[in-house]
């Protein structure tokens, strides 16, 4: 993570953006020593979690049917 003076950052601004999508990096500008934003390479996220693991798990054996108690005695 770099940390940049934003007037620098204005200045050059088009360089420093196509240096965070080549390398992959952040930058953090700052106005008088404090950070006041970042600039971060786009990553492409789904909407929603929903559906994320779809397919990612298997069913074996009956899974609507009573569990027995290992060990109890009826």
């Amino acid at each position: 993570m770099n940390k940049v003076k934003l007037s620098e950052f204005q200045k050059k601004s088009s360089q420093m953006i196509d240096e965070v999508v080549e390398q992959a990096r952040t930058i953090v500008l700052t106005k008088d020593g404090v950070p006041v934003g970042q600039i971060t390479p786009y990553v492409d996220r789904r909407d929603t979690l929903f559906g994320y693991l779809r397919g990612s798990v298997v069913v074996k054996g009956d899974i609507i049917g009573p569990v027995l108690a290992v060990g109890v005695n009826r």
